[in-house]
């Protein structure tokens, strides 16, 4: 494992002073999902901020039941346990605040722009170096506890073959060691931000042109959407909720759950 990639706890907690992060590191060598654990730790009643980062995970998960790669050394491995008191309506905010933040930390770290595949895959160029998995335990209709999950690649320069979007590093982007620890303290800097549009109507209501700011997939993109809502369209903004919209031949889709891949 590169030196870059040993964590200090004492200096990300300083760097996280005025955070809800600070003092809540977790680290594990090896872990079969950091997601998995959170939740757990969750139901035991872990408090907000408290977040959880592995070196290897032999059970990474990404959306939809998908596998993510989580060789050890190779990546940021990071899951954040948030509290944050919203309907089970509005949970559809956090991945998109995650993408926000992560898409900070990855141009502060490295100076690369990375792009956001709504709704939870950060892209550089037309290449996947990042996803964002977001786990909710509810009570009726509020959530109780929400786990953000963030991988991203760091190290790798090669990969399995078969991915459904050619994949890449962080590295092989720069041509430099990414040093984690100041990508994660990055991150969480900027998830911190992020986060306080979830008490705020009005930055609420920015969040949709901010998306469309640092992303190429939501407007004027011609997809195929997969899941429980497949169509071919032309995509067509986000509306007030951080739903697609996808034109299609027989009008507009509004998409709230699925996957994206480009078909121009």
């Amino acid at each position: 494992m590169p030196d870059t990639d040993q964590l200090e706890a004492k200096a990300i907690d300083a760097a996280l002073a005025n955070t809800p992060f600070a003092g809540k590191l977790h680290h594990f060598r090896t872990i079969d999902s950091t997601n998995t654990y959170a939740l757990e730790q969750a139901r035991q009643g872990a408090p907000h901020g408290s977040f959880y980062v592995a070196d290897e995970q032999t059970a990474g998960r990404g959306r939809s039941d998908h596998t993510w790669h989580s060789n050890a050394g190779q990546g940021l491995y990071l899951s954040v346990l948030v509290r944050p008191d919203l309907v089970t309506a509005d949970l559809v905010w956090l991945p998109l605040l995650a993408g926000l933040a992560a898409h900070r930390a990855i141009q502060e770290t490295t100076a690369l722009t990375a792009d956001l595949r709504w709704p939870n895959d950060l892209l550089i160029g037309s290449r996947k170096t990042g996803g964002i998995l977001v786990e909710a335990q509810a009570e009726a209709d509020r959530a109780t506890a929400a786990v953000i999950g963030i991988g991203i690649n760091l190290h790798q320069q090669r990969f399995p073959p078969g991915l459904a979007t050619e994949p890449t590093s962080l590295d092989l982007e720069t041509g430099r060691i990414t040093s984690r620890q100041q990508l994660l303290i990055f991150l969480l800097q900027a998830l911190h931000v992020e986060l306080a549009s979830l008490h705020s109507k009005p930055l609420l209501q920015t969040i949709p042109s901010r998306i469309a700011v640092i992303s190429t997939w939501v407007q004027g993109r011609r997809v195929e959407v997969h899941g429980p809502q497949p169509c071919t369209g032309i995509t067509d903004g986000l509306d007030p909720r951080g739903f697609l919209r996808v034109r299609t031949r027989s009008g507009i889709v509004t998409i709230t759950t699925g996957g994206l891949r480009d078909a121009s």
